[in-house]
């Protein structure tokens, strides 16, 4: 990114496309997500992730729409490398890579219990996998953000692992890395003393330009 960027600027991601959709009764269509996509662009939205290529038709179909942005770039959104694949062996990650969209936004456990009690792996395999998916996407040309899901839960249980993660795609140079709640218990207080915490293992410089938070919002568009 530019270096004489607003040091002060907040960049929007909105996740309207893909979560905004995940709710009973809401159903979009390719000609809805290219509105809606539209309409984002048009309010000046950063980053506007458009779907999960590769997981449904829907999605697949938008990122072949040729959709064009005058001031928001469009984000696929992904998993990293599963446990028993390579980077270059992944078909979700490769499905991703061949968008030819500009910036991947992956998720990854953060979390010490889900990855041993819902992925069945170790910590170091998880931290690889983190590491791995990212430096893969850089390879690439393409603009890696990092979503470490369930990261506030798993800092309060093992803040040791959960910060590790976020240091593997830090060093492997993540743009982004995006603190999710991902079960939405995590009250205001806790989340100021949660990012306080995380803001200290960073160097000065990169916060706010390399890294830190990103919003992610549905935005709904009337």
């Amino acid at each position: 990114m530019e270096e004489n960027i607003n040091p002060n600027k907040i960049f929007f991601f909105d996740t309207t496309l893909r979560d905004g959709q995940q709710t009973t009764g809401v159903d979009f269509s390719v000609d809805d997500k290219i509105k809606f996509s539209s309409a984002l662009d048009e309010l000046g939205i950063d980053y506007v992730e458009g779907g999960w290529p590769g997981s449904n038709p829907t999605d697949d179909k938008f990122f072949q729409s040729n959709v064009n942005f005058n001031k928001s770039n469009l984000v696929a959104f992904g998993m990293t490398r599963r446990p028993s694949t390579s980077v270059s062996n992944d078909p979700g990650l490769n499905s991703l890579i061949n968008t030819n969209v500009g910036h991947i936004c992956i998720v990854g456990k953060s979390s010490a219990y889900q990855v041993e009690k819902a992925l069945g792996i170790s910590k170091e395999d998880n931290l690889q996998m983190i590491g791995e998916s990212i430096e893969y996407i850089n390879q690439k040309g393409i603009e890696a953000m990092y979503d470490a899901e369930h990261f506030f839960d798993g800092y309060k249980l093992n803040p040791e692992f959960a910060m590790n993660c976020l240091l593997e795609a830090y060093k492997n140079n993540a743009r982004w890395i995006v603190l999710c709640d991902t079960n939405g218990g995590t009250l205001p207080h806790e989340v100021e003393e949660i990012v306080s915490e995380v803001i200290k293992k960073f160097q000065e410089k990169d916060l706010g330009y390399m890294l830190i938070m990103i919003l992610k919002m549905p935005l709904l568009i009337h």
